[in-house]
């Protein structure tokens, strides 16, 4: 067995191969591909009538279309130097894709929520795509580059000194380790801030199956029907309809027994087509409402399409044939704690699905409304949960040798998310050209 020494040893020595100060030297490849090209690509078996509305969602500024242009970052990054220090990536760790949820011990945790990129691979491109996400954010808000660089900066930091430490503690402790919402309001100082994320907090635990009823559903003809809210939330085309029943029987047979017990005490009611995200509309997403003893006691779930993750075509392969399976997987791998409806299923024609609660005290911070500390906070919150995730499935002790105790990386980071920032920003001005030649359709505000 490997020496926790030899380990970090062998994280330094990469430094050979690739320089930490070489990730922040980031210009575009010659051969770059067009993004409004790749834009089209990925749309091309997605549901036609809902790409308007992805379009509209990504053309809203540019940390818009940074989120839903996480193929187009992926190719960008594939032409870096790497370091081969393997994780689970969420391969779309932008700001957005960190929040609150409810453990099963309903306990209110802060983590990653977002998994349908996850894919091996070297642990940088996480924490760059974070970083150049909160530079965007920082500028969409009007904060000047110095601000912006110093909020990327926290979370690379975060991330190293979160690293360094999870690299000292035992299997099971790193395994164990979480980010309880309670112990962040400590960590403010500020009267004003603390008492803003407390009412997040709070909007959190109001966010459940039960209060979703009376927002998402109505009684029609003496039975509870989700209401509709098109082309957010529609019913059902009749060839979907006949297909779900078959895609939620194979979805059950993925849960863990006790869960497939407890799911099978409630009957299904109704089911919608649901909009969901940025770069995920047009992609098929179902939204399923089950009842429980009584008609008072409501489970929705999200039955969610999964296609091949942006990096799939970057990366060696990571031997799961079933995309839904990769997607639960990746996230049992990195979150704290996973959601107790987690599973996969096949549908008609081969199509990937995975499945999940939509509504368990789920929150997420209003980045758009941060001002420069706030932000910075955020993000050295996100980096540290990055850094957790990171600790469970690679070496965590190698990537804390190659980072070191110095800030050399941290620096490096944040200089690529500004590079990365002005990148971002010439491409959503390329969307919102070919939105206005017409090479592209969009619906705003939607």
């Amino acid at each position: 067995m490997t020496s926790p020494a030899e380990r970090f040893r062998r994280g330094r020595a990469v430094r050979k191969i690739t320089g930490r100060a070489a990730h922040g030297r980031w210009t575009a490849s010659p051969d770059r591909p067009d993004p409004i090209g790749v834009l089209q690509r990925q749309a091309t078996d997605r549901v036609p009538e809902l790409l308007p509305i992805r379009h509209g969602r990504m053309a809203a500024s540019p940390l818009a279309f940074l989120r839903g242009a996480a193929a187009v970052m992926a190719a960008d990054l594939a032409t870096q130097p790497q370091t081969g220090l393997t994780v689970q990536l969420c391969g779309d760790a932008h700001l957005m894709n960190f929040g609150m949820f409810a453990s099963p011990e309903r306990a209110l945790l802060f983590d990653l929520n977002d998994f349908d990129e996850t894919f091996p691979g070297p642990f940088e491109w996480d924490v760059k795509r974070l970083a150049a996400s909160v530079a965007v954010a920082a500028r969409d808000n009007g904060h000047g580059d110095d601000r912006a660089g110093r909020a990327a900066l926290a979370a690379a930091r975060s991330y190293r000194r979160s690293i360094r430490e999870l690299a000292g503690l035992p299997e099971l402790d790193v395994w164990y380790h979480r980010t309880d919402t309670a112990e962040l309001l400590p960590l403010i100082g500020r009267p004003e801030l603390r008492d803003r994320v407390e009412a997040n907090m709070a909007r959190a635990r109001r966010r459940t199956s039960l209060r979703a009823l009376g927002k998402l559903t109505e009684v029609r003809d003496g039975r509870r029907r989700i209401i509709h809210d098109p082309p957010l939330l529609e019913p059902l085309p009749r060839a979907d309809s006949r297909d779900l029943g078959e895609i939620f029987g194979k979805y059950r047979s993925t849960l863990p027994e006790e869960r497939r017990i407890l799911l099978d005490r409630f009957r299904y009611a109704d089911a919608a087509r649901k909009v969901v995200g940025v770069g995920s509309v047009g992609t098929r997403c179902f939204v399923v409402l089950l009842l429980g003893r009584d008609a008072d006691d409501p489970l929705f779930l999200q039955i969610k399409e999964a296609v091949p993750s942006v990096l799939q075509a970057h990366l060696p392969a990571d031997g799961h044939d079933h995309q839904g399976h990769r997607v639960v997987a990746g996230q049992r791998l990195m979150q704290a704690a996973g959601d107790i409806f987690l599973g996969w299923t096949t549908g008609p024609a081969g199509r990937h699905f995975y499945g999940r609660q939509l509504r368990d005290m789920k929150g997420s911070a209003d980045v758009a409304t941060m001002g420069p500390g706030l932000l910075g906070r955020y993000a050295a919150l996100c980096g540290r949960a990055l850094a957790r995730a990171h600790a469970r499935s690679g070496d965590r002790i190698a990537i804390a040798g190659y980072l070191g105790g110095g800030d050399t990386f941290d620096r490096a980071v944040a200089g690529f998310a500004l590079r990365y920032a002005d990148r971002t920003r010439a491409d959503h001005a390329l969307l919102t050209a070919a939105i206005t030649n017409g090479t592209l359709t969009a619906t705003l505000g939607v």
